[in-house]
């Protein structure tokens, strides 16, 4: 497949040359410039970071802006960010109150965010962390400390960047980005694979007309392989897979996102979103603030992702509350 590129070693900085350029809210900040942080800065208020690999745009570096994120460290395709950018992010968000570290669980990250934190530490910088671990298929439900974290973790962004923006404590922003991460559920499904820029090959198999349910956004391996099944008949296993790991103390109103992997096109997130919503309806269920587009991707591969926030009272309030980024904008 061809790609749209000049070097493949400078494809991540061309890349955030021209999202920093075509949004003008966002700045490329640090040693490397592998830091995207807001404009207008962070001041008196809680920080909150995440970061990640690129290639999975809008995560992690598309959601910083008012209301969100103040900071992003951005790694190479599918690589960690580094030490250093992590380090220069969790700087830059600095205004005065502490800042939350919120990002996937990943080796990778961890090792060298909980590095960067420590560091942090020394400069006087408190710091807490909050992993994503939304997706379904990568651990039971006995574990989930071991899931990774998927589309699922813009809920736990929308609302800790919330709460910080309305003057919350570290320790009220950290807590609600765990609570909205422990009650979120994603569940994915890959129809083709990606192919890293510069690498000889896709970054797994999949043979045309097959479906892998459960497959993580680097292409790790699912619950299942089959051959291609109707739209309905998969949707409707998504949804009986999430709502049977609900939070046991789930309420009845969740917030709902369709999300595209990157190949897959808004028409066929529609024909997904179409029966979806009955059949949570079904369940009794109300869906408030539905989400339907490409919130989280993975380079061209081809397949969606459903992920369920079941809300409560302050977290729903929280997703209503304004915010702004280049690729979502609340309230």
């Amino acid at each position: 497949m061809s790609q749209l590129m000049n070097d493949p070693r400078d494809y991540v900085d061309e890349m955030l040359d021209g999202l920093v350029l075509a949004h003008p809210s966002l700045m490329r900040h640090g040693t490397g410039g592998r830091v995207v942080r807001r404009n207008s800065g962070a001041t008196g208020k809680v920080g909150v970071v995440s970061g990640g690999g690129s290639g999975h745009l809008p995560l992690f570096t598309g959601y910083v802006g008012p209301g969100l994120l103040d900071a992003c460290s951005v790694g190479n395709v599918f690589e960690g960010p580094n030490v250093a950018s992590c380090g220069e992010a969790i700087a830059v968000a600095n205004g005065g109150k502490g800042v939350l570290c919120l990002y996937g669980n990943y080796g990778g990250d961890r090792m060298n965010f909980d590095m960067a934190c420590e560091m942090a530490e020394v400069e006087g910088i408190e710091t807490t962390t909050v992993l994503g671990t939304d997706d379904i298929a990568s651990a039971d439900a006995d574990q989930i400390g071991r899931r990774r974290g998927v589309a699922g973790i813009i809920y736990a962004y929308k609302a800790a960047g919330a709460l910080a923006e309305a003057g919350g404590s570290l320790a009220d922003v950290t807590a609600i980005a765990r609570r909205t991460v422990e009650r979120t559920r994603t569940l994915g499904f890959a129809l083709a694979p990606c192919i890293v820029p510069g690498a000889a090959a896709p970054t797994f198999d999949l043979p045309e007309g097959e479906i892998e349910m459960g497959m993580g956004i680097h292409g790790e391996p699912g619950i299942w392989r089959d051959r291609m099944k109707p739209a309905d008949r998969i949707a409707d296993e998504m949804v009986e897979r999430l709502l049977a790991n609900a939070p046991a103390d789930a309420s009845n109103r969740v917030s709902l996102l369709v999300n595209s992997l990157g190949a897959t096109p808004l028409e066929e997130l529609y024909i997904l979103y179409r029966r979806v919503v009955p059949q949570i309806e079904k369940a009794g269920f109300e869906i408030v603030a539905p989400l339907v587009g490409r919130y989280t991707t993975s380079m061209e591969m081809a397949g969606a992702s459903l992920s369920l926030c079941f809300l409560d009272e302050e977290i729903e309030r929280l997703v209503h509350a304004p915010a702004s980024c280049p690729f979502w904008r609340a309230g």
